[in-house]
């Protein structure tokens, strides 16, 4: 029960008030006294025939006004108020004690760092929190605010700390911990180690995989020669060419790309190399071409497994002199470009069936770029997933998204066939189909696909056990082939030869080895 008393101000009031509770034997709970004349008691509920006595004896306390009963405290309002905004709060928000003690979390920290909130209280941070000395800094009684990088559960926050120091009666001080605000890394302006920026920033990862990659980009970024960089679909070569044209000395020149799997022979040609003044037709104007244009910069060729024979040939001159004729033109042209080609990782096997020109492979295979497919380097999810979501809030206008730990768990058990491309897809996708303000692995929109375990009991069900075994291999085969493109790639995956593993695509009519029968089949 909570009673609001009004009064005026008097020397004493409150003692006369209390005074009455003990000769009513009632327990005081609390008392709060408002300076604009109003004194607010917290008792426990008492019987009408009791009540009905208390209310009169307060009223005839000289100089109280009026007594009323009230459904809660100041306080209790304030600490209500209090919890409901720090509980909407996008970013995940930590109070702690001067000895790391986790004393407040709200429901963004919750979600980080993976536990219910009543389980986090009583807890050291460090034990959620890497990448910092916490303890050491609140050892320090820090009068000033800092922001630092710091991991949890393998996703980089900046954490902004503002030390708590609570003044006394008589002014004196006393540390008393620490309120920290992490912030996902693109939104933490105010963190600037160097103010040059890293060419490489943008490829994000922790993997060692990842590390040896970039560190060998760095390193090859410099140098004047043709680069080939060599992965999966998805995984982002087209970003690491363009950090390789970022960190070297042509970096303030231009950086111009070409899919040569996107346009027709006769078009991508003149794309690359111009056509003088009505070559192409009676009324066409002179045009520059990709590489006149890239001068002194950097050209990409995306995809140029799929370059056609006679680009391949145009392409191996140009590499080995600077020099090109423009179609319909004689007189040669010289430029200065590095060209950076991408292929997946089957440009070998398009070498050995004679689809590309061998000296062309090695003209361009002077250094060499692997990126690991994102299945082979998978605690580097959860750093990817922070930034695409906050990404794809951006992008669509709205509030931080939460992923609980069920989603980060569900995106870690996944394969990504089509790398990191498919997952900032699939979370762009969730994100813009979410109502709340939280993802949960229901909200997540990826591929269903049936298990070989399902698949192999009705099969078993509808036909022979030789078919059965058939038909679970080539579900097996049709799982992993696109993770898995190239043969040598299955072969070593299943622990089989190159030879047989070609020999049960082309039996299952899966991927490449499905499009040569078919096109053996129409020459006979």
């Amino acid at each position: 029960m909570r009673l609001e008393i009004s009064c005026d101000d008097r020397l004493g009031l409150c003692q006369d008030v209390l005074q009455i509770l003990r000769d009513h034997e009632i327990d005081l709970r609390g008392i709060e006294v408002d300076p604009k004349g109003k004194i607010f008691l917290n008792f426990p509920e008492l019987e009408f025939s009791d009540f009905q006595h208390l209310m009169p004896e307060i009223r005839r306390i000289p100089n109280v006004k009026d007594v009323k009963t009230v459904a809660f405290m100041p306080s209790e309002r304030e600490h209500y108020e209090y919890g409901l905004l720090l509980s909407k709060l996008p970013d995940p928000v930590l109070s702690i004690d001067n000895k790391g003690i986790i004393d407040i979390a709200n429901d963004a920290a919750e979600l980080i760092l993976a536990e219910h909130r009543h389980k986090l209280k009583g807890q050291p941070l460090s034990h959620y929190l890497s990448g910092f000395n916490i303890q050491r800094w609140l050892d320090k009684s820090p009068k000033d605010a800092t922001v630092e990088q710091v991991s949890i559960h393998g996703s980089k926050y900046f954490a902004d700390m503002l030390p708590v120091w609570i003044a006394d009666d008589s002014g004196q001080t006393s540390f008393a911990g620490a309120v920290i605000t992490c912030k996902p890394q693109p939104l933490a302006s105010q963190w600037q180690r160097t103010q040059q920026q890293d060419a490489f920033a943008q490829i994000l990862g922790e993997h060692s995989q990842l590390k040896r990659l970039v560190k060998e980009a760095s390193r090859m970024a410099e140098l004047n020669v043709p680069l080939l960089i060599q992965g999966e679909t998805g995984v982002g070569k087209e970003l690491l060419a363009r950090a390789c044209h970022q960190a070297s000395a042509r970096a303030e020149k231009p950086f111009l790309a070409i899919n040569c799997a996107a346009l027709p022979d006769n078009v991508a040609e003149s794309e690359l190399f111009g056509h003088g003044k009505g070559s192409i037709a009676p009324h066409t104007e002179a045009k520059k071409g990709i590489f006149e244009q890239a001068n002194g910069g950097t050209v990409l060729l995306d995809s140029v497994s799929e370059m056609s024979n006679g680009l391949q040939a145009k392409l191996l001159r140009f590499i080995q002199d600077g020099r090109f004729r423009r179609i319909g033109e004689e007189a040669e042209v010289t430029v200065d470009v590095r060209i950076i080609c991408t292929a997946q990782n089957d440009l070998i096997e398009h070498v050995e069936a004679g689809r590309f020109r061998e000296d062309l492979y090695y003209r361009l295979n002077v250094l060499t770029l692997s990126v690991p497919p994102l299945r082979e380097r998978k605690t580097d999810i959860p750093i990817l997933a922070e930034h695409f979501t906050l990404q794809a809030c951006q992008r669509l206008g709205r509030s931080l998204v939460l992923l609980t730990r069920e989603t980060r768990e569900q995106l870690q058990r996944y394969q990504w066939p089509g790398n990191v491309r498919q997952l900032e897809n699939v979370l762009f996708r969730s994100i813009s189909m979410l109502e709340g303000d939280r993802l949960d692995s229901q909200d997540l929109h990826l591929p269903e696909l049936q298990t070989a375990q399902e698949s192999l009991a009705v099969d078993l069900e509808e036909s022979s056990l030789d078919e059965a075994v058939k038909k679970f291999e080539a579900t097996i085969l049709r799982r992993l082939y696109p993770s898995y493109p190239s043969t040598r790639q299955l072969a070593r995956k299943l622990g089989l030869s190159h030879t047989a593993v070609a020999n049960k695509l082309r039996e299952y009519g899966i991927g490449k080895q499905r499009k040569r029968t078919a096109a053996s089949e129409t020459v006979k």
